[in-house]
């Protein structure tokens, strides 16, 4: 693990095992990682006004933002969760096995729901659920089809392909 790990507030971010954070990813706050979690470069998580909870297996790609709305907006992803690069992740709840494509937005209050997945470039507005088996596109985001049995299946492959990679980066040192 690296990357620039602050605290806020009395808060300092927790870490499970085997967490990877790239050197040049920031966690600031109330913000707890799950185990083999992993956080490439320049992601940003900041827990500054609200808490951020991220569960085990999840990937934030690249450049990805999360962050929450004071006073009562957290940020919760779930397990197995797989976001791609550029990626703004506000006050919203990713539940486990979601899917949140490039340069896609997620905002306040909205919900991903377990197997459901976002296009990249979307926008989620706020207080929008995006239904399990359902693929979202568009500005603003609208159901675009139902998922296929392989995308469904290539979520959780893919969130162990960036576990295995987190971990080999953690085995280089």
């Amino acid at each position: 693990m690296s990357g620039l790990i602050l605290p806020y507030r009395n808060h300092t971010p927790r870490m499970g095992k085997d967490v990877f954070i790239a050197a040049t990813a920031t966690v600031i706050g109330d913000v707890e990682i799950g185990d083999r979690s992993n956080l490439w470069y320049s992601v940003v998580v900041r827990g500054d006004v609200q808490k951020i909870r991220i569960g085990a297996d999840t990937n934030l790609q690249d450049g990805t933002i999360v962050h929450v709305t004071a006073p009562i907006y957290d940020t919760s992803i779930g397990s197995g969760v797989v976001v791609g690069h550029n990626a703004v992740i506000h006050a919203c709840t990713l539940e486990d096995g979601s899917f949140v494509g490039m340069s896609a937005t997620v905002m306040d209050e909205a919900v991903v729901e377990s197997n459901a997945m976002v296009a990249a470039g979307a926008l989620v507005t706020p207080r929008t659920r995006v239904k399990s088996g359902e693929l979202w596109a568009g500005c603003p985001a609208k159901p675009l089809r139902d998922l296929t049995a392989e995308e469904l299946a290539y979520i959780p492959e893919l969130a162990q392909h960036y576990v295995d990679l987190a971990a080999d980066y953690l085995a280089q040192g």
